[in-house]
């Protein structure tokens, strides 16, 4: 490219050298653990719930995954996952349960509340703020940046190929998808000098962060959001949860 491509407040970099770290000790993905995502060398971590909206009239409502838990008479706790505590596969994506919850958990992008919120704790716990990474997986649709661009070179995260963009932590709310209603933001995004990292999933209704101890229980100790401390080997798949039953049937 002659000119660097620039969307929000991010642009495109085509040095992948800030993402090795990352690229170099990522776990296998074939481990479906939290350390598959979010390097496993930080000293804590934490797991980001995204919540489900129901809607009241004319506004619409948070809903935490421990109210619909506990609505449904299931155990609150890290390792939950939405078809055991909905107790139904076929809540996923769509359905909803009325007077709960009537959309469920955005799937694959943190939703823009929590991302500014979760940015601006973070900011405590950097020195650089101003100079952080940013990727985003190459596959979702609608991105506004030049993807077909096989000149391009990409981060190689476990079984995601993705695009590194450089920025302002503040720009951890700007949707890269086009038109931007779609809102997909950044799956992966660090300050310069390493001191935390948050993972985003494709396939996830959940974020993650590595961190410090004290960053990680200022998270789960957050008012604002519904965080609760995981371990790097804590397992991402829908029979992560062992102490709620799994829906019957096949998942679809």
């Amino acid at each position: 490219m002659d000119q660097p491509f620039t969307i929000g407040g991010l642009t495109l970099r085509t040095d992948m050298r800030p993402a090795d770290w990352a690229m170099a000790t990522a776990r296998n993905f074939s481990d479906n653990v939290v350390g598959c995502l979010v390097p496993p060398i930080f000293a804590a971590y934490a797991r980001v719930f995204h919540p489900a909206l129901r809607e009241d009239g004319e506004r619409t409502e948070e809903v935490s995954w421990a109210e619909v838990a506990d609505a449904n008479g299931r155990l609150t706790h890290p390792a939950m996952q939405w078809p055991s505590i909905t107790g139904s596969w076929r809540f996923l994506f769509s359905d909803h349960q009325p007077g709960l919850w009537d959309t469920p958990p955005r799937e694959g992008s943190l939703p823009v509340r929590q991302a500014a919120r979760l940015a601006r704790i973070l900011a405590a716990y950097t020195v650089i703020p101003e100079q952080c990474w940013f990727a985003v997986w190459e596959g979702f649709g609608g991105l506004g940046l030049p993807v077909e661009n096989e000149e391009i070179p990409r981060m190689e995260m476990p079984a995601r190929s993705m695009l590194l963009l450089s920025g302002p932590l503040s720009a951890a709310t700007t949707s890269l998808s086009e038109p931007s209603w779609l809102d997909q933001r950044a799956g992966l995004w660090w300050p310069r000098d390493r001191a935390w990292c948050v993972a985003t999933d494709v396939d996830l209704m959940t974020t993650y962060v590595g961190g410090t101890d004290e960053c990680i229980a200022t998270l789960v100790a957050d008012d604002e959001l519904e965080v609760m401390k995981v371990s790097a080997d804590h397992r991402l798949g829908w029979d992560g949860d062992s102490l709620n039953p799994p829906p019957a049937g096949q998942r679809p």
